[in-house]
């Protein structure tokens, strides 16, 4: 395989790489600034200044025929005076009655909608969209890498209405210059388009058009001239927020810190500051998150750490520059990134030590002092992001008859990421990098198991050829970590290194050590874009030491992996099929002693119908693999080989019921397991302004080989396992009511259920046997003896009637229900008031099996914890 990477890479190379210059024959619309009185923002576009401005239109389609003529019709004016920039656009329409006004929550924008994207930096890659529906929701978002990232967290102050008449819909927009960037020039000239979606039609049309096969989009807008003599606005929006909340749950006898009622109050304040026009500096004093959604409920038996989404808005926006991902594609290994932003205001490392009769009461989550991001581009075309958070020390309070001592269970912690990133030859050339650090005030605490001080950094190349239509690209990363002996020990043996497996000869566990280093990377050649044929090889690396768990993310380590992926996709619709795409992938892996861990292939296909359904589907080959995690450090296992076909299929998403159902029945050769995964998502809108969705999904799994403990007997590790069958059942409910762009109801409830059951306990013999009942060894009844209603078994192995070791019972019984109501009102933008009820509840039995009724019961009657939470704050714009 390095052979045909080696190949492939030197063709490439062969190819023209002369970029084709600056676009010719593009649309262009000269604006004129407003003389008198500026118009009144109401959607109606009947002022004489709208009347009289000049108009252009002959919109092109884009899907689902690229170049042909719109259903519909569309015109657009664009005016402006010192202080803003004002869009109109009248969306004709012959049907006005079947308008689609969808009403839902801000960006996540559905029905008819009309937009325009600013490419006011002129750099033929970054654009700033404003978009808005029928109804009058807004859309905005950041595309940025021409086209490649969306960002739509994005969220400046600006103001739209819209008006729907017999004729169809207009929309009239007022953009403050503050809330853009663009350079300080006696005229501007900025990129441009508008779009509009017929969405009855799932049709797409723009004034300047852009083939279905280009490779980007942003260096193909057309062009904005006529804005004259306007001075760059620097942003200064300044808000401060209060928040007041009452947790009420059952009260504990005899615990201090269990009466049944807390009460919180707390003061913040955000504020988004210009330094320059294209610089904006964020910063979050004291922030609170308590209007966001949980996470969802799940049960982990791997040797991974489960990852989560980012929910928290000052996260959440602009995070892609402060990104720099180590892999392609979707699934587990697409998470790993230099950055992960939950690990700022995580749950707390520690835990006290209690004697038999103390209480503690503890923080759920880290609170972050402060927080600090700089984000723009400078003069010279360098594109900047930094981001300085300060997690504050937390303790554990502990109560023993009345007196108090306090336990420190996370530390002091700053936290800095910088990234810089610089575009060349119009675009056509990229390269960037980002660092990280985080620093931990160990001193005094008990904390020691944690790295004092972590550092990352790395580097990213990108060249495009033929109007980038082909690319090559490299990205390398470092890390080093620096602690005491007993942090770099759990480092090393951590499920992410796991240096103490006993046959990987290029590994040691070193107990001395107090730093660790490592580096990886990844190389990738290819034709990408959306032209109908694309195809590419990618090559990616991660050394035995590399560590980035401090505030990144990574699953695991000591792995070469080389990927070749190629994809067809028909481009225009034909017989029975809007859109198709088909793809394919090959996959081997190696460790850094050459060992070859396995090889992995996968065939997909995605299409939607001309009745606007739509169908994936695809299989997962996976021959016999080595799992280096699978005994928990020990030596590698020889996992059998499975085919995993799924299946999704959704129904027209234009329909007030919509349905969607994923399946997915893995065969897993020699009866190592067997799953069935079910997925259903049904989504109700009986009237514009409400959407209901359900979402149950189960997953039965029964696999002979569940990872329990490690023991040891006459000096050697034995690796215990067990059979499990395990069930999980899970079911969400979604209510949205959005009464008015501004003023949204939001309920989300999830009971979740998850149970398993274990049997056949058996201890590994020989892990890479060829025969696959060769690398166990069940116990027979000579050698174990239950105790079920102790939980435990004792393992007599050499049956000399004396027990050898106990094993407990892991069968366990998970439920668990969340809930979030909450009540959102901007009353002026960028001003918000929230009102906020969560609910939980959770149980656990050591009973393995799943009884509906039964299980349902004693979730209902589990305690509920309850928090009423309301939140103001009003931004003042200066």
């Amino acid at each position: 395989m390095m052979k045909l990477f080696i190949i492939f890479l030197s063709m490439l190379f062969t190819i023209n790489v002369l970029a084709e210059g600056k676009q010719s024959g593009k649309r262009t619309y000269t604006t004129k600034k407003i003389v008198n009185t500026a118009p009144t923002i109401d959607g109606r576009l009947s002022e004489s200044v709208w009347l009289e401005a000049e108009k252009s239109g002959d919109f092109i389609q884009f899907q689902p025929q690229s170049g042909a003529a719109p259903t519909e019709q569309t015109e657009f004016a664009i005016l402006y005076d010192d202080n803003n920039i004002y869009v109109g656009i009248w969306a004709h329409d012959s049907e006005a009655s079947s308008i689609s006004k969808r009403m839902t929550r801000r960006d996540n924008i559905e029905g008819d909608l009309v937009g325009v994207d600013f490419d006011s930096y002129h750099d033929l890659r970054t654009s700033f969209g404003f978009w808005v529906s029928a109804s009058g929701v807004k859309l905005d978002r950041i595309m940025s890498d021409n086209g490649s990232n969306e960002d739509d967290t994005w969220d400046p102050i600006w103001f739209v209405k819209t008006h729907i008449g017999e004729n169809g819909w207009t929309a009239e927009m007022r953009i403050p210059f503050s809330q853009l960037r663009f350079e300080k020039d006696s005229e501007q000239a900025w990129g441009m388009n508008i779009l509009r979606l017929l969405f009855r039609n799932e049709e797409v049309s723009l004034w300047s058009p852009i083939p279905k096969d280009a490779s980007g989009f942003v260096h193909l807008y057309g062009e904005l001239f006529g804005i004259k003599g306007i001075e760059a606005r620097k942003q200064y929006d300044v808000t401060p927020y209060t928040v007041a909340s009452t947790e009420r749950y059952e009260a504990e006898e005899g615990n201090p810190f269990a009466t049944g009622t807390d009460y919180n109050y707390t003061v913040g304040l955000d504020a988004k500051i210009g330094v320059t026009n294209n610089m904006i500096l964020d910063l979050s004093v004291n922030p609170d998150f308590g209007q966001v959604e949980a996470d969802p409920s799940q049960v982990n038996l791997t040797a991974y750490e489960t990852f989560f989404e980012e929910k928290r808005p000052f996260f959440i926006e602009g995070r892609s520059i402060l990104s720099l991902p180590l892999m392609i594609g979707e699934g587990d290994l697409a998470n790993e990134n230099l950055f992960y932003t939950r690990r700022i205001g995580r749950r707390p490392h520690g835990y006290p030590s209690l004697a038999g009769n103390e209480y503690t009461s503890m923080p759920l989550f880290t609170k972050i002092l402060g927080a600090a991001k700089l984000s723009g581009k400078t003069e010279n075309g360098w594109s900047i992001g930094v981001l300085e958070t300060v997690t504050r020390p937390e303790k554990a309070e502990i109560d023993l008859d009345g007196e108090r001592r306090y336990e420190t269970i996370e530390p002091l912690t700053n936290f800095f990421i910088g990234t810089v990133q610089k575009d060349l030859n119009e675009g056509n050339t990229l390269i960037g990098g980002l660092v990280t650090s985080t620093h931990r005030m160990l001193d005094e605490t008990p904390l020691d198991y944690l790295h004092s001080s972590a550092y990352t950094g790395g580097l990213d190349f990108t060249q495009f050829f033929k109007d980038r239509t082909y690319m090559i690209s490299a990205k390398t990363f470092i890390s080093q970590v620096n602690g005491s002996t007993e942090a770099l020990t759990r480092t090393q043996s951590s499920s992410t290194h796991y240096f103490q497996r006993p046959d990987a000869s290029h590994l040691e566990l070193d107990s001395t050590r107090t730093s660790l280093m490592g580096h990886g990377g990844s190389v990738m050649v290819g034709k990408i874009g959306n032209s109908p044929l694309n195809f590419g090889m990618f090559f990616n690396w991660k050394s035995p030491g590399i560590e980035l768990n401090d505030v990144g993310f990574i699953r695991n380590t000591d792995q070469l992996l080389p990927i070749m992926w190629g994809s067809y996709q028909f481009l225009e619709p034909f017989s029975i099929f809007r859109s198709l795409r088909i793809n394919s992938s090959l996959w081997s892996a190696w460790d850094f002693s050459g060992t070859h861990m396995g090889v992995g292939s996968n065939f997909g296909t995605n299409m939607q119908f001309i009745n606007f359904w739509s169908l994936s589907m695809g299989v997962n080959v996976q021959p016999s693999s080595l799992s280096t995690a699978m005994l928990r450090g020990g030596p590698s296992f020889m996992v059998p080989g499975s085919i995993r076909p799924y299946v999704t299929i959704r129904t027209d998403g234009r329909k007030k019921l919509v349905f969607s159902l994923t399946g997915m029945t893995p065969v897993v050769f020699d009866g190592h397991s067997q799953t069935k995964v079910a997925n259903l998502n049904i989504t109700y809108r009986p009237i514009d302004n409400l959407s209901i969705t359900l979402s149950p999904n189960v997953m039965f799994d029964k696999s002979e080989l569940q990872y329990i403990s490690e023991t040891s007997f006459e000096g050697e590790s034995r690796y215990i396992f067990g059979a499990i069958d395990q069930k999980v059942l899970g079911m969400s409910l979604r209510l949205n009511l959005n009464i008015t762009p501004e003023f949204t109801i939001q309920y989300w409830g999830q009971p979740f259920f998850a149970t398993g059951s274990y049997s056949d306990f058996k201890m590994t013999t020989n892990p890479v046997a060829d025969n696959y009942s060769d690398r166990f060894h069940v116990f027979t009844d000579g050698q174990i003896e239950h105790f079920r209603d102790e939980e435990y078994c004792l393992i007599d192995e050499n049956q000399d009637d004396t027990p050898d070791y106990s094993i407990g019972y892991p069968d366990f019984n998970f439920k668990e229900f969340k809930s979030n109501l909450v009540a959102r009102w901007e009353f002026r933008p960028g001003s918000i008031i929230y009102l906020v009820w969560s609910q939980g509840r959770s149980g656990y039995d050591s009973y393995g099996d799943f009884q509906f009724n039964r299980d349902f019961g004693d979730l209902y009657e589990e305690s509920p914890n309850n928090v009423f939470l309301i939140k103001f704050s009003y931004r003042f714009g200066l």
